[in-house]
Formats: C-alpha cells, sequence, structure tokens
C-alpha cells in the first residue's frame, strides 16, 4: 500500500490509522530511524529480548490450575477487549 504524509513545521510526521493499526502501534511507541540511500526506514524499539508482551506468558504463576473452560472464557473476554 502507498500512502502520501506530509513533515510538519516540527519535523512530524503522521503515519496513516490503518499502518498504525495493522502494526499494532500505539500512542508511546518509540522507533528507531535508519538513515537509507533514498529515504529513511522506521523500525519500532525493541527491548534486548523483544517486546515485553511477548514474554508475558514466561511469567510464573502461583494460583490454582485453571480449566480449559477458564482459558477459552479468558481468551474470548480479551479479545472483545481489543476490537
Amino acid at each position: 500500500m502507498t500512502y502520501t504524509t506530509k513533515l510538519s513545521s516540527k519535523g512530524q510526521i503522521v503515519l496513516p490509522k490503518s499502518v498504525r493499526t495493522a502494526h499494532g502501534w500505539k500512542t508511546g511507541t518509540e522507533f528507531v530511524v535508519r538513515e537509507r540511500d533514498n529515504g529513511v526506514l522506521l523500525e519500532p524499539k525493541r527491548t534486548k529480548h523483544g517486546s515485553l508482551d511477548r514474554l508475558f506468558g514466561f511469567l510464573p504463576y502461583s494460583g490454582r490450575p485453571k480449566t480449559l473452560k477458564e482459558m477459552d472464557a479468558a481468551i474470548t473476554a480479551e479479545a472483545r477487549l481489543r476490537k
């Protein structure tokens, strides 16, 4: 897809909402700017181990084991929140 945007007097560029949504970029997302011969490349800044969201499943859990029904309900509830 190709989009057109403008550089503001403050040096800001607006990324189209469809692009931000497709990549999951929210307000405050930090980017690395890499110079190229014919322009620049924006890449989301990553931590040494990737985004924290990707590590969330590795956190220890000390409660009682969840049933498959409880896990399905939690997944469904979270999916509804992210729509």
